[in-house]
């Protein structure tokens, strides 16, 4: 059988997924030379002149063209212009996900297969990590190899980076539409209740709380909407939350130290865990570690916390510069050079962006990008409720996007290239799935 260039970039987008695994250069040469070719094969190839006149596109073009207007007027034109020029790879990827990659429901079920199968890899690994434990090291190696460095966070599969929980709550739920998919799985509600049951339970022990926070969003909103799983959704938070009280009682990592000091500040829980000594196991030794503070404790003062003082300069920028913003990719750069901003940073050094999507836009983008962004998202929301697909998968569509850029979190940003890629992959994996519908073959 004859494979032709293709094919072999569907095979590739398909396989995303696994590849966001491995960290952003794969992807990255995936989706900048995927994108290209797409839309050259889109435009010459099959002369789709009607492409340019579908309004998702048009608002891309346009949300594209607002960040290099902005760039005009940045503090530091080279770093604006050179990432928003780039940007476009991404706005891209929807785009070729939805009118030429994935158009074909064979192959859209094997993207969904690779998504549930990538799933079900990290939260194994994940778990596995976090059940080889000890009070000295924390948390030992995964199944690959890897060994957080950080005390009490999973890295999974993922190297040196702390993103499982991220990577389970963003993908979890298209994994979970495979199983409503396929006929022979949809039937087996057990499965779907020990899948989600287990989504919820890694996003807990990944440490990532935004990663728990928004995942336990997406099952209440399943539980309201999607009418005729509600026992299974219910089913698995009920049975998710169990495991996690068992789990905080009984699992040593939450058990074994005494507390030494809490601050709102970066790493300000400090704590001395106690363990056996290597060299004389009848002894105590003991260890003193700084982990992150509470959830409860940086709320309580969040003014002086990381995010208080990131978001308060962010503020303090888009204050000074609320058309055009400071420019793209400029925030780590005015922070540093600019004293005004700098002295607002007094307990943390400055950080390379907003840590929120939408603080972000407006801090370096303005109200014109903000905008656009905005017109952005509804347009895809409209376009996934105007296509025909089954309600159930319009449904699953809408609550990735809601987790995707719920606005009160903590996110990465979109300019780079490991979230970047994983977003706007998503967002093309919901639209294509928006118009699926159940076909008697899976």
């Amino acid at each position: 059988m004859k494979i032709n260039i293709k094919q072999i970039f569907t095979y590739l987008f398909i396989l995303i997924p696994i590849f966001l695994i491995t960290g952003p250069a794969i992807p990255d040469l995936i989706i900048t030379f995927g994108t290209i070719f797409g839309m050259i094969w889109l435009i010459i190839m099959e002369k789709n002149n009607g492409l340019f006149k579908q309004k998702f596109i048009q608002v891309s073009l346009i949300f594209w063209i607002s960040l290099i207007f902005i760039s005009f007027f940045s503090f530091n034109k080279i770093n604006s212009f050179q990432d928003s020029i780039i940007f476009l790879r991404y706005l891209l990827i929807p785009i070729c996900c939805y009118y030429f990659f994935f158009i074909n429901d064979k192959i859209f079920n094997y993207l969904l297969l690779i998504i549930f199968l990538a799933v079900i890899f990290v939260s194994i690994d994940s778990l596995y990590q976090f059940l080889n434990y000890t009070s000295k090291n924390g948390f030992g190696k995964d199944l690959i190899g890897f060994k957080s460095n950080w005390y009490g966070r999973l890295t999974g599969p993922f190297g040196d980076e702390l993103v499982p929980g991220s990577y389970l709550s963003k993908f979890g739920l298209l994994g979970y539409a495979y199983l409503l998919y396929n006929k022979k799985f949809n039937r087996i509600k057990f499965a779907h209740t020990i899948y989600l049951t287990t989504i919820l339970v890694v996003c807990f022990a990944s440490g990532e709380r935004m990663a728990l926070a928004t995942f336990s969003l997406a099952l209440i909103i399943l539980l309201i909407f999607l009418k005729n799983y509600r026992v299974t959704v219910l089913t698995s938070c009920i049975l998710g939350l169990l495991l996690i009280f068992a789990i905080y009682k009984y699992h040593p990592f939450y058990n074994d130290f005494e507390v030494i000091d809490s601050n709102e500040f970066h790493q300000g829980l400090k704590i001395e865990k106690k363990f056996n000594c290597e060299e004389d196991k009848n002894k105590i030794c003991s260890k003193i570690i700084d982990i992150q503070p509470s959830f409860f404790k940086i709320i309580k003062n969040f003014n002086t916390s990381a995010y208080g003082e990131i978001y308060l300069l962010s503020y303090k920028m888009f204050v000074s510069n609320p058309i055009t913003g400071i420019g793209i990719s400029n925030f780590e750069y005015l922070c540093n050079q600019i004293d005004e901003y700098n002295k607002l940073m007094t307990n943390y050094n400055c950080a390379s962006h907003p840590h929120n999507t939408y603080i972000q836009w407006l801090a370096e983008g303005g109200l014109i990008v903000f905008s656009t962004f905005l017109i952005y998202l509804f347009t895809i929301i409209v376009l996934i409720e105007k296509n025909d697909g089954e309600q159930k998968f319009k449904i699953l569509s809408i609550v990735v996007l809601i987790i995707l850029f719920w606005p009160i979190m903590s996110t990465g940003s979109l300019i780079k290239n490991w979230y970047g890629i994983l977003v706007f992959f998503i967002i093309g994996v919901c639209l294509c799935l928006s118009k699926l519908k159940i076909n008697s073959k899976y």
